[in-house]
């Protein structure tokens, strides 16, 4: 796959502006392994690999465990996330499909037993944020870094 263009050079002050959320969210008080869940879940949903594997590394780093990693997808089945988790997994995927499920009021009454407002406002935000980078990324076939194996 080749990149269709350096939207970085092209557009500099406006991924700057959607970068400049980020630390936002990260000093907002959610746990750094929730944001990563929830860049992760709404990535695998989009099809971004991109993202898949820079968020994979970014939860690693922040103390996530492999076998969490590769349940993500399967969440509801697995007993190893929280209530919390959940919900907020659950909002995620509302919000990246809202076209077809459109927000509905048991999933946000989930979230409200969960998060104070200010913290759903940010989990939204959040996730608003991922499905923009992730049609950033796959709009413009942004590669993923690809470690070779010495032969």
């Amino acid at each position: 796959m080749k990149p269709r263009m350096n939207y970085f050079a092209a557009a500099p002050e406006t991924i700057k502006a959607v970068a400049a959320i980020e630390p936002i969210i990260a000093a907002s008080g959610l746990e750094p392994s929730l944001i990563e869940l929830v860049k992760l879940r709404a990535s695998q949903i989009n099809g971004c690999a991109y993202c898949l594997h820079m968020h994979s590394k970014d939860a690693r780093a922040h103390g996530e465990t492999e076998e969490r990693l590769y349940l993500l997808n399967a969440w509801r089945e697995s007993p190893l996330y929280t209530e919390k988790e959940r919900a907020a997994l659950a909002w995620t995927e509302a919000l990246t499909l809202i076209s077809e499920t459109h927000a509905p009021d048991d999933v946000y009454e989930e979230l409200k037993k969960q998060f104070s407002e200010a913290e759903i406002v940010n989990i939204t935000a959040l996730i608003g944020v991922i499905n923009t980078w992730n049609r950033i990324a796959i709009g413009f076939r942004a590669v993923h870094p690809v470690k070779v194996k010495a032969a």
